[in-house]
């Protein structure tokens, strides 16, 4: 493994879910000359051989993550925290789509979008 896949590596792991573009600024810390593309190319690679996985947590570039998602993630439109919840809340929904369209949802690769308990609460003070 490259010094520059190496930190890569390092920076998916101390970010926890984090896009390409995140990753870029932080290995950029400690080695300036590492770019974009080459951050791209890495994450592509490591994902191919199972080091890294990503997955969309709402618009625009994907969220990577070295640990195996065993989560499923909810997204929260007004402040942008990533929460995690045990893949087992999908269950009823996974099964359903299986049985009544043949579809094998995959469950790890799942964000849920919607309002944090205090994005909701923030929003409930400014209405009284």
């Amino acid at each position: 493994m490259t010094p520059q896949r190496q930190l890569v590596l390092a920076a998916v792991d101390e970010l926890g879910h984090a896009t390409p573009e995140q990753i870029c600024t932080h290995v950029q810390r400690s080695a300036p000359a590492v770019n974009i593309t080459t951050i791209y190319r890495t994450l592509d690679l490591m994902e191919r051989i199972g080091l890294v996985r990503h997955t969309h947590l709402g618009h625009g570039a994907p969220s990577y993550s070295a640990r195996e998602h065993e989560h499923v993630h909810l997204v929260c439109h007004g402040c942008g925290e990533v929460s995690e919840v045990p893949l087992d809340l999908m269950n009823d929904l996974a099964d359903r789509l299986r049985s009544q369209n043949g579809f094998e949802l995959d469950v790890t690769h799942v964000a849920l979008s919607g309002a944090c308990a205090s994005c909701r609460e923030a929003a409930a003070v400014e209405l009284q």
